[in-house]
């Protein structure tokens, strides 16, 4: 879940702190509050392009950083750290940071460690889950319904899929075993 959202120079924010509650954090406002620049932001930490156009004017560069904490870090994101060999210890925030220059170019980092681009976007589905007027694309999806279900229990997915792999290499170890008992019988 989303718990806080560091802006500093982009487009026309100079440094914005946001704290969210727990559960369904909404963005509303008039035409040209800022909403926009918001979801901008927030799309740098998702894996979006990083434009040079979102540095303020007259900074060198602009960064955005996001902390997500999970009460069982979500089976996705798990694998797709460990793919990257990034670590986060049980309990610790994930924290993601974005930083792009005016002269081109951006760096990501999730808790202090170089991340790619592509790891972020690869994340994203699992961290946030976007919806503008009329847009419901998302809840009709079953894939999503399985994660906020487990989400919402505390379901360590991650677990549960390292315990039942143990489990079907016992169950094939046993049936390896009394295969090799029959054809001892067999052989008598």
């Amino acid at each position: 879940m989303l718990t806080r959202l560091s802006i500093r120079n982009i487009v026309l924010i100079e440094a914005l702190d946001l704290t969210f509650a727990r559960g369904l954090g909404v963005l509303t406002g008039e035409t040209g509050a800022g909403k926009s620049i918001l979801l901008d932001a927030l799309g740098l930490i998702l894996g979006d392009r990083a434009e040079t156009s979102l540095v303020r004017a007259g900074e060198d560069k602009a960064s955005v950083t996001a902390s997500f904490e999970f009460a069982v870090l979500p089976a996705p994101i798990a694998a797709a750290l460990d793919d990257a060999e990034i670590t986060i210890e049980p309990g610790e925030p994930l924290l993601i940071r974005r930083q792009v220059k005016a002269d081109g170019g951006s760096k990501a980092f999730i808790n202090d460690q170089p991340a790619s681009v592509a790891l972020l976007r690869e994340l994203a589905p699992a961290l946030v889950e976007l919806h503008g007027q009329h847009d419901d694309r998302g809840l009709v999806n079953p894939r999503g319904h399985r994660m906020l279900l487990d989400r919402y229990a505390g379901t360590d997915v991650a677990g549960l899929e390292r315990t039942y792999g143990v489990w079907a290499k016992a169950e094939a170890q046993l049936a390896e075993a009394r295969g090799a008992v029959a054809q001892a019988k067999a052989d008598q």
